[in-house]
């Protein structure tokens, strides 16, 4: 997904005030606990194409960040996760195979890096 797109829903989440009731219009929804925005078209215009995004979503990695405390002192540790094994790494913390505290998830593309 372009950045440009991720920006747009970014700054649609910081304008929705959620102390206001949601009207059936409204772009953000909330569903299961979490607000949401739905996308039907991407920043072209054009509908999404599935086999497309398949094929992207095998290209995307995160690098998980996770706060641990070890002898007292507070670390970092950095988890290299494919986009197929995301959500199996995120129970492994309900799971309790897993300890400390995500700090952040970014996305990259290994076949971008220099």
């Amino acid at each position: 997904m372009s950045d440009e797109i991720n920006k747009k829903v970014i700054n649609i989440f910081s304008q929705h005030n959620r102390k206001l009731p949601v009207s059936t219009n409204e772009r953000v929804k909330y569903y299961a606990g979490f607000n949401y925005v739905k996308l039907n078209k991407d920043h072209n215009g054009k509908k999404f194409n599935k086999e497309h995004l398949i094929k992207y979503s095998k290209g995307c990695h995160y690098i998980v960040r996770v706060m641990r405390e070890i002898d007292n002192e507070i670390v970092l540790y950095n988890y290299d996760v494919p986009n197929d094994e995301l959500f199996k790494f995120l129970k492994s913390f309900e799971d309790n195979t897993l300890d400390g505290t995500i700090i952040e998830i970014d996305k990259y593309f290994p076949d971008d890096l220099a």
